[in-house]
C-alpha cells in the first residue's frame, strides 16, 4: 500500500512540476497579456494544486493534510478570481487581445455572413 501511495504521490509532483515548467514557458512565448494570464492561471490553479495533492499523499492523515487541503481550496477560489480581475482591468484599460489576420478565403466567408445577418 505505501508504494501505491508513493507512486501516486510521485506522479501528482511529476505533473504538478509539468505544469509550472509549461506555464512559465507559456509566461516567455505567449505574444500578449491575455495569452500569458491563460499561462499563469495554469500555473497558480493547476501546478500548485497538484504539487500540494502530492504533498497531501506524502504526508498521510496529519493536520499536514488538511492543512494542503485547505490550501489547495482557496487555491482554487482566488485564482481564477485574481485571473479574471486582471483581464478585465487590462481590458479596460486598454489592452487588446492579438488576433490573427484573417486569409482571404476567410475574409470572403466573412463578408457573405455579414451580409446574410443583415437580412
Amino acid at each position: 500500500m505505501a508504494v501505491v501511495l508513493d507512486i501516486v504521490s510521485w506522479g501528482l509532483l511529476a505533473l504538478g512540476s509539468f505544469m509550472l515548467m509549461t506555464g512559465g514557458l507559456g509566461l516567455i512565448r505567449l505574444p500578449d497579456v491575455f495569452s500569458r494570464m491563460h499561462a499563469a492561471g495554469i500555473i497558480d490553479t493547476l501546478g500548485a494544486s497538484a504539487i500540494m495533492a502530492g504533498l497531501m499523499f506524502q504526508a498521510g492523515l496529519s493536520i499536514v493534510t488538511v492543512k494542503l487541503g485547505l490550501i489547495i481550496i482557496f487555491i482554487m477560489f482566488t485564482g481564477p478570481t485574481a485571473t479574471h480581475a486582471l483581464a478585465r482591468a487590462a481590458g479596460q484599460g486598454g489592452a487588446a487581445p492579438q488576433l490573427d489576420k484573417p486569409e482571404k478565403k476567410n475574409k470572403k466567408r466573412q463578408e457573405e455572413g455579414k451580409a446574410s445577418s443583415k437580412t
